[in-house]
Formats: structure tokens, sequence, C-alpha cells
């Protein structure tokens, strides 16, 4: 049955192509993916998928559903298609869509006798304000049982863990005067700022290894003769336990608010984003690599324990779920970078589409037709998930 499911993937191959190719072509940043999100849709809907645009409050995402029967397993299956602003598709987004496609193409045409149903979720804006994020917010993803998604990776591997991010952008306000004639008189936002950077610095001692801190300045308040009346700072702060995060949060807030106190100033403190941490699922990571295995994909690795921070997690904080990295550059490569861009229309790129479609599919099978493996996976994620709010 796996082989037909090949089968089909392997036949719908060229028209994969032909829409990371046109994705490539035509890239679109966060919530402008107008092209992406139309193309991704219209062929859906022209191949029997029930297709809502626009869902989750956001312009350019969708949900396309093919149910077969009742009460049987929920797949999802996620894709990003956004691309880099002024670089473009150099973190090989443009190969999710025509992936997932390939994967809910073969599972429709799959000649069983078991009730089951395939949700794509088309999340907009993961490199920006984290479109996942937004979804889950306005009840998208509460429809599936699992959640899958593939990506362009050096090697073919799955992530163990992924961090917990939030972003701040804060203000100093403070009060303007002459540097040189009468700087008594003045309160500098730019200094609050810098002793804000300062404190963090004295706080990343004080926090678990695994624990990030980052920080630049967005404005600066002005010429160095005059005290800067207001400057702005990005702030960065991860961790891969989603609840100690907000526990170092509470203490980072802290010193930004100790830093306006030490100044004279005051301050504005906005959370831009809000990324949790994966809840990992061995047994679905095993499941989706033994598929891996089956396919013959390339440059097989073993799981990823560092990553960096994903939407994603958001959902696989809600939801079981994993993804394939697809190895389709050479080991150690940076994403977000010209070789990523340089090999997004290359054979090892189209080979990825396929193999990742396969390995979705497969694993899917695998869960329909295995019975009580679906519950083992989520009741480790239940398991997992009490344990990851112990900190």
């Amino acid at each position: 049955m796996k082989e037909k499911l090949n089968q089909h993937i392997d036949s719908l191959k060229n028209e994969l192509i032909e829409m990371s190719d046109y994705i490539f072509d035509n890239p679109e940043i966060g919530l402008k993916e107008y092209k992406a999100s139309k193309l991704l849709c219209d062929y859906l809907e022209e191949n029997g998928f029930e297709v809502e645009r626009g869902v989750g409050g956001l312009e350019t995402a969708f949900r396309a559903v093919y149910e077969r029967g009742t009460g049987g397993p929920s797949f999802g299956l996620l894709c990003e298609y956004d691309a880099l602003d002024r670089l473009g598709h150099a973190c090989g987004h443009h190969t999710q869509g025509p992936a997932i496609i390939g994967t809910a193409m073969a599972l429709k045409g799959l000649e069983i006798d078991k009730p089951f149903k395939v949700v794509i979720y088309g999340t907009p804006a993961e490199e920006t304000v984290g479109g996942k994020i937004i979804m889950l917010k306005n009840g998208c993803f509460k429809d599936i049982d699992v959640a899958l998604m593939m990506h362009l990776s050096p090697e073919t591997c799955v992530d163990v863990k992924s961090m917990a991010l939030s972003k701040y952008r804060v203000t100093y306000h403070g009060k303007a005067a002459h540097a040189a004639l009468k700087p008594e008189a003045g309160r500098s936002a730019f200094d609050a700022l810098l002793l804000s950077f300062q404190g963090v610095e004295f706080l990343r001692e004080h926090v678990k290894e695994d624990t990030r801190m980052h920080y630049t300045v967005l404005d600066a308040g002005g010429a160095a003769n005059a005290v800067p009346p207001e400057a702005v700072g990005s702030y960065y702060v991860r961790s891969y336990n989603t609840d100690y995060l907000k526990h170092v949060n509470e203490r980072f807030i802290n010193v930004l608010k100790g830093a306006a106190m030490m100044t004279g100033t005051t301050s504005d403190i906005v959370l831009e984003k809000e990324v949790f941490s994966k809840v990992p699922v061995l047994s679905l990571n095993d499941l989706v690599m033994e598929n891996a295995e089956l396919v013959g994909a390339p440059k097989i690795s073993k799981p990823r324990e560092k990553t960096g921070s994903t939407d994603f997690g958001n959902v696989m904080y809600t939801v079981p779920g994993t993804a394939i990295r697809m190895h389709f550059v050479p080991p150690g490569t940076s994403s977000h970078s010209q070789e990523y861009l340089d090999n997004g229309k290359t054979d090892k790129a189209y080979d990825g589409i396929i193999y990742s479609a396969k390995i979705l599919a497969g694993t899917c099978y695998d869960l329909l037709v295995d019975e009580g493996l679906l519950e083992t996976i989520q009741s480790e994620f239940k398991t997992n998930l009490e344990a990851s709010k112990k900190i």
C-alpha cells in the first residue's frame, strides 16, 4: 500500500515542481503571500478538497479538508510559503506547499476501507509575526490529532527540541537637554537603554544554561551633543522550556524597569511575539524516521537536540507533531543564506519535495492502520507536556 502511495506522489512530480518554482520565482514576505496562497488553494479546490480561505484572521491563511467517513483520525498537514525580505526563499519555504499537497493527494487516493480526515493548513508569516500563533488564538488546529510538516535542511532528520521565544520592543522616554550647556536638565533615554543591556548581562549569569538573551539598538535617540528624550531597543529571550521562560521574563522585565528607575526615565514594554517550545514526542519522531529510511531518503542523521525558534512550536505545544527535515544542501550549511537560495531550484530541492511527501504519507498510513499507535503518541505527548511544566 505504501508503494502505491509513493507511485501516486511520483506521478505528481512535475506538477509539484512547477508549484515550487512558481513560489520561488514570486517571493512574498509574511502576510503578503497572495500568489502562493492562491496557487495552493486553487489546486486543492480543483482536486476535490473543501477550501476555506482567510482562516484564523489572516488573509493569506487557508484550511483545506478531505474527509472519508466519520470517526477516523484527523491528519494535520501544515505548510509555510513566506519568503525573507530582500532575500527571497532562502529558507526553503517554497517547497513546503507542494510537498504537503503531494502527501494529501496520495492519502486522498488511498484504497483502504477506513475513515480518516486530511486537514491542510496554509500558515503565513512564519519568519515575521508568527502566523500560527495568531491562527491558534483564533481557533485553528483544534480539528487535528497530529501535526506534520516538512522543511528543507542540510541533513534528513527530526528535531527533539525547539526554543520558546519572547520578543520585546522597549521604548524609553526621557527629557531632552543640551549635552554641553545644561546636561543636568536632561534625562537620557539612551542611558536607560544601555543600562538595560548591562542588566541583561548580569541576569545572564543567574539563569539556566540553555537560556538565550539578545538585544540591539533600534533608535539611539539622535546626535551625541543632545540628551536623547527617546530610545528604542529590541530584545529576545529564549529557553527550551516554555514555562521556565515565563519565569525568566518576569526577572527580565524587572531589569528593564530598573533601568528606567536608575535614569529617571519611563519605559513602554511591548511583547511583540511569543513562541512556545515544542513538546517532544519521540515515538512520533521515530515513526517519521522509519519512513524516511523506508523510502531511501539521503543523508539521514540523528535527531537535532539544539534548534532555534519556530511558531510551529506553539502548535506542537497543543497537539503532538513533528517536521521532517529533508537534505538538499551540504551538512553545516546555514538557512537564511545565499547557499539555500542558490539551491532552491536544484534536483536535490525537488527530490526533497518528493521524499518528504512520501515520508509524511507513509507516516499517516501507519497511524491509520496500526491500531493504538496514535493513542500511544498522544499519551506520550500528554506526559511530556506535564513534565515540561515542572520548572
